[in-house]
């Protein structure tokens, strides 16, 4: 089964897709929506469920270092229930702390130019959202 990450943003929709194993995270692609029209992404997702057989999704909640849920985390929470009821396919909520500024940290690391890496930044993140989810459900088998 296949699973699809997704890290969510007011302008952008990083995209991470799974092996068939379930075992490691690969980097798809950054959507570019319109966070006022909910709708904005669904036939680009919709595109790439079916091309890569996606059957869950994981979508990054991001929350206050104290846990608790603010604005972006509202949005997220939302996002998640439209793309249930547009896609068809499940979508679990992901703790996403620290996962952008993670991909910075690597994306840094690797000298990747700043322009290269707000091209890049969301569908890293997206890779580091659904390798946490990969990982702990391997540790749970």
């Amino acid at each position: 089964m296949k699973i699809m990450g997704l890290d969510v943003g007011s302008k952008t929709i990083g995209v991470a897709v799974s092996d068939a194993f379930g075992w490691t995270a690969q980097g798809l692609t950054t959507i570019r929506w319109d966070e006022r029209d909910i709708h904005s992404a669904d036939s680009e997702l919709k595109q790439i469920i079916a091309e890569h057989n996606v059957e869950k999704a994981v979508v990054g909640l991001p929350k206050h270092m104290n846990g608790t849920i603010g604005e972006r985390g509202k949005a997220s929470e939302g996002y998640a229930k439209h793309f249930e009821k547009a896609h068809g396919i499940s979508a679990v909520l992901w703790d996403e702390r620290l996962t952008t500024m993670a991909a910075e940290r690597v994306l840094l690391e690797a000298d990747v130019s700043r322009k290269k890496r707000k091209k890049v930044i969301d569908k890293m993140a997206a890779v580091m959202i659904l390798q946490g989810y990969l990982d702990q459900a391997q540790e749970t088998r």
